[in-house]
């Protein structure tokens, strides 16, 4: 693990979060390339060649997000809403496959355990982010959920982060956010919340730690044997 979170202490000092905020893609489930491939897909379906190393790196944002990225903000938005069906058509057949990541249940039952409020926090659509919950079977300890059906903007804006510390009833400082790509890390700033990395997205530590603030962890497994040494065990009041 390498530890390069900024933990400026105000006078109160630190104590235990009160609520952990879980992006779903790369973080807790391994979908990234599934993401992907089914955008590569969907573009090469509607005449666009974009690479797939290209599209990786906006994987995190909503589609209307990633499509200004990789096709830039000047393409013809008249077709958006077909790429972006003809993409959830394609992974929509993955719902009943979706591969969790080693660690993740665990970890999540066990920020609930310590008393965390669980909250989910993903750029998804709201279908996608209920066949997730189906795959990762750990409902009972998760307090609410929000999707990019919930905001008018999606990450690296701070909205959805926003709307997660709402339905944990908490403020900034009283959470840690946990995310996979640089998208993630750029939100959970924005709305003044601690972020926890995981390279399970496919993106390098370099480029996470480059984002902001942020404690890098290999994977949900490793955050959970250190769990008690990480941002959950005591944020900033």
């Amino acid at each position: 693990m390498t530890s390069t979170i900024d933990r400026d202490r105000t006078t109160a000092g630190p104590v235990r979060p009160r609520a952990a905020l879980f992006d779903l893609d790369g973080t807790l489930v391994d979908t990234n390339y599934l993401h992907t491939l089914t955008w590569w897909q969907a573009l090469h379906q509607h005449g666009h060649d974009v690479p797939m190393a290209e599209i990786h790196r906006a994987v995190g944002m909503g589609g209307d997000r990633l499509l200004d990225h990789v096709l830039g903000a000047g393409h013809d938005h008249r077709e958006d809403q077909a790429l972006d069906d003809a993409h959830h058509a394609l992974y929509a057949t993955w719902f009943d496959a979706l591969p969790v990541l080693g660690g993740a249940r665990d970890l999540v039952r066990a920020v609930a355990a310590r008393g965390m409020r669980v909250v989910l926090a993903s750029s998804a659509s709201a279908d996608e982010v209920a066949a997730i919950r189906k795959a990762l079977g750990v409902d009972d300890v998760v307090h609410g959920a929000t999707s990019a059906d919930d905001v008018e903007s999606t990450k690296p804006a701070p909205e959805l982060v926003e709307r997660a510390l709402e339905l944990a009833g908490v403020e900034a400082g009283e959470a840690v956010f946990v995310g996979d790509t640089v998208w993630d890390v750029k939100a959970a700033a924005r709305a003044g919340v601690a972020c926890v990395g995981l390279l399970t997205g496919g993106v390098s530590e370099a480029e996470l730690t480059a984002a902001g603030p942020v404690t890098v962890y290999r994977g949900p497994g490793e955050l959970l044997r250190g769990i008690d040494s990480s941002p959950f065990a005591a944020v900033t009041a």
